[in-house]
């Protein structure tokens, strides 16, 4: 997108004539049939609701969902996975205004707040789990893990890392844990996850959720008797370059069997990935094709035009905490006006 007109998208995030300002970009910007803009949420609440849990994966509170979710049903052609996987061999029979639903992890509040005003609006959504953490959903996330040891602990001087030492405790939690992050994804999975022990050792282990922060079988499978589509997000989560590739392809292709599994007679499990954290570099693509995938999704931001787009590096929009309606309806705009290029 040119920078101008990346600045006035920007721009819609807030003041009283966005709505106005981004249903101007939405009518301008021109729309092609086979072009497939797709959104992506991690959770939808309030911070104060699960404190313990990160509060930057927050994409938006349950009354911000709900007003961009009228927004989508009146603007936009909502279209399913299904949709998108029976146009590969014809992307003209999308919709000029396709768009796709998609959540991360599978957080409890998928199901408790986001997907009551799906259904209410009639929007199909697919929901990517990473199914080991189905298995038990009181385990946490590593970030979360690591974000409760910061936030709880009563640990007054600094930890001791690599990157030097840190301040812990609730005033420096946010700036600790995105610090921390930034760092870990940059490592190898394995090493990585030693480091959450160490740190969080110094700190003192969290409590685990008093109730299940996470999705476990009985609700996944009620949710797909709904209508929810579940599709593979990997079995443990690992950023996807930064395991061997073997191991990649074990954990995309054991979460597909394991989904397949639970849902035997209730619905069919699509071979489509969402890469953890949206990590696509080095071999993941290969390993997403070796495992079987037909489709596999990143989080660079951008459009897809089906005819020409790498299908194992599909573009996503993440919708953040600060994003509002009209800046998610004119970035989906852009969106759906952008020529997507092969990439890979």
């Amino acid at each position: 997108m040119a920078s101008p007109l990346r600045r006035a998208v920007a721009g819609l995030s807030r003041g009283p004539v966005a709505g106005a300002a981004a249903a101007i970009v939405d009518r301008v910007l021109p729309r092609r049939r086979g072009v497939l803009s797709i959104l992506t949420y991690h959770r939808v609440d309030t911070a104060d609701a699960r404190p313990e849990l990160l509060p930057s994966l927050i994409s938006a509170t349950p009354a911000t969902f709900g007003d961009q979710m009228a927004m989508l049903a009146r603007s936009f052609d909502v279209v399913s996975l299904a949709d998108v996987l029976d146009a590969l061999d014809g992307p003209e029979r999308l919709p000029r205004r396709a768009a796709l639903l998609t959540f991360d992890d599978g957080y409890v509040d998928f199901a408790t707040n986001a997907w009551p005003v799906l259904r209410a609006e009639r929007l199909p959504a697919t929901l990517f789990v990473a199914t080991s953490f189905a298995d038990d959903p009181t385990r946490w996330f590593w970030w979360d893990r690591l974000w409760a040891a910061l936030s709880t602990t009563s640990r007054g001087e600094p930890i001791v890392t690599p990157l030097g030492a840190l301040p812990a405790g609730p005033a420096h939690a946010a700036t600790t844990a995105a610090t921390l992050r930034t760092w870990l994804k940059e490592l190898d999975h394995d090493a990585a996850m030693a480091e959450v022990d160490r740190i969080v050792e110094q700190l003192g282990e969290p409590a685990r959720p008093a109730t299940p922060a996470l999705l476990g079988w009985p609700e996944l499978r009620q949710l797909a008797r709904e209508g929810v589509t579940l599709a593979p997000h990997t079995r443990t989560h690992p950023l996807l370059d930064r395991v061997p590739p073997e191991r990649a392809i074990e954990e995309i292709r054991g979460a597909h069997v394991d989904l397949e599994r639970a849902l035997d007679g209730i619905a069919g499990v699509p071979k489509v990935l969402a890469y953890p954290s949206g990590a696509h570099g080095g071999t993941a693509p290969e390993a997403a094709r070796q495992a079987g995938m037909d489709l596999a999704m990143t989080t660079e931001r951008g459009g897809n035009d089906l005819r020409r787009a790498d299908r194992w590096l599909l573009d996503r929009i993440n919708v953040g905490a600060r994003a509002s309606t009209p800046l998610v309806r004119a970035q989906l705009a852009w969106a759906g006006a952008i020529d997507a290029r092969p990439r890979g």
